[in-house]
């Protein structure tokens, strides 16, 4: 569950906390998520994360939940931090699952006539009783449980930012990456070949520094039930995340060497630049190349027909057109217990993609209105905005990495074996000043996602609004059933949420939907007219 060293949402893995819970680097899940089994992502959403066992380096929405509900993600873990770690292609941190156990009977509420002026409800209800969600809550032990677990996830969020900048220093006062410089120079003097030399070996002693962090995680999440994954298997998602890493972390660095040497007074405008259609491009194959390797995906209409015709349902109220063979089925149930849906890719990749967890414990109606979220971040354009907002963010980290790199080299660099800045040795300095400005901007990050995500509940009510019936019912259910499996806590600590959190508190979420009612005296929604 651990965040790497730069914070960002990394490759999934079942052990960060829900947080995280989410499906890509940039992911917006549903309910958060932070398993390296699966986004960020980023969350974003960052995250995520993640790939976790689920790698994510893309930008998806996904469904997240309250105590992750930041999240990740996985980082997710945090966005900027996503973005930071995804364009120096530092480091992937895992995503943590949801916690299920016995499915929560899905909440049900008598069919009421649609009010005048929309749709006639489409969906039936589901045929078994049902306790109807007044707020959410948790039997007195999944409340502990979920308070411990949270507890947990927070201690080592704050852990895992100090640990991570301990690590680079302790790097740099054991001048390793001077030691890995020298090793790469006496192979080749050609600076690509360096770079391939250089960065696995300092990106694999980062990644084994902090695999106990990760590892702890991991064991936390078993504990709680979330994570159902082997060893075995939790090992090789691991290394298939890092070989990822390296063939990313060499192309990026070597740029960034590239361009320092190029212009040593704007190298930080022009790596910039350089990241942004990166990470477009990242966003555009994770679905394609990257996921696939965590995670099985069949077509949606396989799996499910009658749910896929509820889909295609809603996106005509929508207006908007996802065609099925866009619509997937993704197996997570083999590593984690967790609940989780998300929209991933960009132009030609991008998808909705449902988990079977999410299938076999919810009913339609939860499950539409669950793709009614997603739906929202693509109608409200949440990824271009999002890659917008912490794009600003990034280059305001690298500009103060440029300004701050320079006073660090002088006073220390000579100890550390560094020459310069175009050394390939100073790499550890600028990671360890970009995470510090990450944690410090960490809490705007998770606010903007946190006002995306609320949006996306939002649409997610008005575009099944009159489909289903009485939405703001089945949306609280949707959101018991995720605190229920993912142990979401009901009283997360406030700083937590300040500092962490990149979706609003579930608590937070099922009030909003037992209250928002703009049509009751004859109104519309803000979104969905």
């Amino acid at each position: 569950m651990n965040k790497s060293i730069v914070h960002m949402p990394a490759l999934p893995s079942s052990a960060a906390p829900d947080r995280y819970r989410g499906c890509g680097s940039f992911a917006v899940p549903f309910f958060p998520i932070n398993a390296r089994g699966q986004p960020e992502t980023v969350r974003l959403c960052t995250r995520k994360r993640d790939l976790t066992h689920n790698h994510h380096m893309a930008v998806s929405a996904n469904l997240p939940s309250d105590q992750n509900e930041r999240p990740r993600g996985q980082t997710m873990k945090t966005f900027l931090l996503a973005l930071a770690v995804a364009v120096l292609a530092l480091f992937l941190v895992p995503w943590t699952p949801a916690y299920a156990q016995t499915q929560p009977a899905p909440s049900s509420t008598q069919p009421q006539a649609a009010p005048a002026g929309t749709p006639t409800a489409i969906l039936a209800a589901p045929p078994q009783a049902t306790t109807k969600i007044t707020s959410y809550t948790l039997p007195p032990d999944l409340y502990q449980k979920a308070h411990r677990r949270n507890r947990i996830h927070f201690r080592l969020e704050l852990i895992g930012v100090v640990y991570g900048i301990v690590v680079l220093w302790l790097i740099l006062r054991w001048k390793l990456s001077a030691k890995y410089r020298d090793w790469s120079e006496r192979v080749s003097s050609n600076r690509f070949l360096q770079a391939v030399v250089y960065s696995p070996l300092l990106l694999l002693t980062m990644a084994t520094l902090t695999l106990p962090l990760d590892i702890y995680g991991e064991s936390v999440e078993k504990q709680y039930g979330i994570s159902v994954q082997g060893w075995g298997s939790w090992s090789w998602d691991w290394v298939k995340g890092q070989l990822i890493l390296y063939v990313i972390g060499i192309i990026l660095i070597w740029l960034l060497y590239l361009v320092i040497r190029r212009s040593a007074r704007r190298w930080w405008f022009y790596f910039w630049l350089l990241s942004l259609p990166i990470m477009v491009f990242l966003i555009f194959l994770q679905p394609l190349v990257i996921d696939p390797m965590f995670h099985k995906f069949e077509p949606l209409q396989q799996k499910d027909p009658a749910l896929t015709a509820s889909l295609e349902q809603m996106e005509q109220r929508a207006g908007k057109d996802i065609p099925p063979e866009r619509m997937f089925w993704m197996g997570a149930g083999e590593k984690t217990t967790s609940l989780n849906a998300y929209v991933t890719g960009v132009g030609s990749s991008k998808r909705i993609v449902v988990w079977d967890n999410t299938i076999a414990k919810m009913n339609t109606q939860q499950i539409v209105y669950v793709a009614g979220h997603e739906m929202g971040h693509y109608v409200l354009n949440h990824i271009p905005k999002g890659l917008g907002f912490f794009a600003v963010l990034l280059f305001i980290a690298f500009y103060l990495g440029y300004r701050t790199i320079g006073w660090c080299l002088a006073r220390c660099g000579a100890g550390w074996g560094i020459r310069g800045l175009e050394d390939w040795a100073s790499l550890p300095v600028l990671l360890l000043l970009l995470s510090v400005f990450s944690f410090v901007v960490n809490p705007v990050a998770s606010a903007f996602s946190r006002a995306l995500e609320h949006q996306a509940d939002q649409y997610g009510l008005e575009v099944t609004h009159g489909l289903t019936p009485d939405s703001g019912q089945v949306g609280a259910q949707a959101f018991q059933i995720l605190g229920v499996v993912g142990l979401s806590d009901p009283d997360p600590n406030p700083v937590n949420v300040f500092l962490f959190y990149d979706h609003p508190p579930i608590t937070d979420r099922v009030q909003f939907c037992l209250t928002y009612d703009p049509w009751a005296n004859g109104g519309h929604g803000e979104f969905v007219k």
